[in-house]
């Protein structure tokens, strides 16, 4: 079983925001799934589904960004996913518009969703992480991840989600570097 989480904050006037990326691909991936249930619970929004042989369980969390690690735990927990099972998807401002990067563990780099999923269930998880760029000042960081796509980056933004949801089966099969020269911009 596998877990795929998407970070991003509650709520509709959030959809859009830079900091929401998690949760644009997870709609995405599930939205490309013939037969999908989902089920609200555990302080998320749950989706299953096979992919091929593997059982695929979803979770965006209902808590803000800062406190996600609450239910991630929580779900984690319940399911018994095993480290190298999950995968947290989620924006990055160091890497440009985008990018994608894939690595299992590490430090949070300042990311207050890693923050507080690390605080509750370790380090130790694989982290799909997604350029949105950077403002170019640490003063404008908080004002830049809650603010919406421009027009133009929703292209580039709605591609890699695409490109995500069509090649997941190489990621679930853990070619990851083939996964990635699959969804590189």
């Amino acid at each position: 079983m596998i877990a795929l989480i998407g970070l991003g904050n509650p709520g509709e006037k959030y959809d859009l925001n830079r900091h929401n990326i998690g949760h644009m691909v997870l709609n995405a991936i599930i939205g490309s799934q013939k037969e999908v249930i989902t089920e609200k619970k555990l302080g998320g929004q749950i989706a299953n589904f096979k992919y091929g042989s593997k059982n695929i369980k979803t979770f965006k969390s209902n808590d803000f960004m800062n406190e996600c690690g609450i239910s991630i735990n929580k779900f984690v927990s319940f399911y018994k996913f095993k480290p190298d099972s999950i995968y947290v998807i989620h924006d990055d401002l160091d890497l440009q518009l985008g990018k994608v990067k894939i690595k299992f563990s590490g430090s949070s780099g300042g990311h207050n969703g890693l923050k507080s999923i690390d605080s509750m269930i370790g380090k130790d998880y694989f982290r799909i992480r997604i350029g949105i760029n950077h403002p170019g000042s640490k003063e404008l960081v908080n004002k830049h991840v809650l603010s919406n796509f421009k027009k133009q980056e929703l292209i580039t933004v709605n591609n890699i989600c695409e490109r995500l949801s069509t090649n997941l089966s190489m990621l679930m099969h853990r070619d990851k570097s083939k996964f990635l020269n699959k969804v590189k911009q």
